[in-house]
């Protein structure tokens, strides 16, 4: 198995009674239901009040939820709740969460959460909510699944915005959109974010799944940086108005609103802060891969918006890669901006503690430091391409790659630290906090049946 090219650049409502589900049934013995079921997370949102209603269109095909009199449900202690919905599991429903007295939300902000008039709470300690709080979300009954987070609380008021209201194209593209200005893959908002408080309680959370909740997280991290915002009902409610006013957020900011650029931010450096609360070290480098995507998204929102108007527009489409991105081909060879970069073609694994292959010499390119933006001086980018084939030229395809390794020190006979990437699709990883001198890099690929090729060729950076 041939290990990855690495390359590194410089860089007020009741609780139902059981005898709510016995109305429900009661109104027609063969009427079908729907269970809708999901979760509240902003943190984890405990004993929120959630209704559900089907979204109908009218003769003029404009689509609002079908308003009925039912009590609302109350999340439980891991922010899910369950809705019983009468008729076909068909079409959309919009689900809706509200605060009261008794609602709580877990603290999910490093090292605190801070609101005004209140008291720090620390995290991953339950706070109070404001009864302005409020979240909504969306989705198709055949699903059976509908997540409240403020991201589908954004997509659901710009759905609003469209021609024909709360359509199902209105809403998938809104959902869509949303992923795009928060740099997420496709489908992050139909993820159940996982409650970043007890991360190292979980041994299958994807990075995907990960990065939803700390963009969420975000959101209340804002209150505990600018004095302008009082509480997460401030922060979110001042979106709203944007994304309702325009179809569009403020992204580098205009000294008023919230912007998106703020939110990546805040989302990058907890998910910085977040790698020291964690004892496993696989959590620790999805939370790793996570900052790098947040830092990436930094700098592609800064690049692209560099002189240029200072809005995200509604159309759902991704910004192109900043001027200065690496950019690698199948075959190892680099293109754009590279201080120190490689060709490596090294050994892999034939059979479980054999390996074997050749090594040849990297190629280098050097470019003057500062015409990559947004890496900060004590970090270095390291990037790679893929194996396609093992050695003995057998394809090597990429469900059969379990992820990398990254090596790293400061003396190119010992590289004594390492950071583990459980994800084949990852090519890129930012190593922040180095200290002043020279560090060497180096990587290696593990396949699904525990083999490891042997490392690349070690490149280099200066700090």
């Amino acid at each position: 198995m041939l290990p990855a090219v690495v390359l590194l650049s410089g860089c007020g409502l009741g609780i139902p009674t059981d005898d709510s589900t016995a109305t429900t049934q009661s109104q027609g013995a063969t009427e079908p239901t729907v269970q809708i079921a999901g979760a509240a997370m902003k943190g984890v949102i405990q004993q929120g009040l959630v209704v559900a209603n089907r979204l109908i269109a009218d003769k003029d095909g404009n689509y609002a939820p079908q308003r009925q009199a039912a009590k609302p449900v109350r999340t439980a202690e891991d922010g899910s709740y369950e809705w019983q919905l009468r008729g076909k599991a068909e079409g959309w429903a919009l689900v809706e969460l509200q605060a009261d007295g008794s609602t709580r939300m877990i603290c999910d902000v490093v090292p605190q959460c801070d609101q005004a008039g209140s008291a720090p709470v620390a995290f991953g300690q339950p706070m109070a909510l404001d009864s302005n709080f409020s979240l909504r979300g969306a989705g198709d009954l055949s699903m059976e699944t509908v997540n409240l987070t403020p991201l589908t609380h954004l997509a659901v008021t710009l759905a609003e915005r469209g021609a024909n209201g709360l359509s199902p194209n209105a809403l998938s593209s809104a959902y869509t959109t949303v992923e795009n200005w928060f740099g997420l893959p496709a489908g992050a908002l139909r993820l159940t974010p996982p409650d970043v408080t007890q991360l190292d309680n979980m041994t299958s959370v994807s990075a995907d799944a990960i990065q939803v909740a700390i963009a969420n997280a975000a959101f209340l991290a804002l209150v505990n940086d600018n004095a302008h915002w009082n509480s997460i009902s401030d922060v979110l409610n001042n979106l709203t108005a944007q994304v309702s006013a325009t179809g569009q957020i403020s992204v580098m900011g205009d000294g008023t609103n919230v912007a998106l650029a703020d939110l990546v931010s805040a989302a990058a450096l907890q998910a910085s802060e977040l790698q020291v609360t964690v004892d496993s070290s696989i959590i620790s480098q999805k939370l790793a891969v996570v900052e790098n995507r947040n830092v990436q998204r930094f700098k592609t929102i800064a690049d692209v918006n560099a002189g240029s108007d200072t809005s995200v527009a509604d159309t759902g489409e991704t910004t192109n890669a900043p001027a200065g991105d690496t950019t690698s081909d199948n075959t190892g060879s680099t293109e754009g901006v590279v201080e120190t970069g490689g060709d490596t073609t090294a050994g892999t694994v034939v059979d479980a503690g054999t390996v074997a292959g050749t090594t040849e010499p990297p190629a280098t390119e050097t470019v003057p430091e500062e015409t990559i933006p947004a890496i900060p001086a004590n970090a270095a980018m390291l990037s790679w391409t893929a194996p396609l084939t093992r050695e003995n030229g057998e394809s090597l395809a990429m469900g059969e790659i379990a992820g990398f390794e990254v090596v790293y020190g400061t003396r190119a006979e010992a590289l004594d630290q390492s950071l583990a990437i459980g994800d084949a699709s990852v090519d890129e990883l930012l190593v922040d906090e180095l200290t002043e001198g020279t560090w060497y890099f180096a990587i290696r690929t593990l396949d699904t049946d525990g083999n490891r090729s042997r490392l690349s060729e070690v490149v280099y950076k200066q700090i």
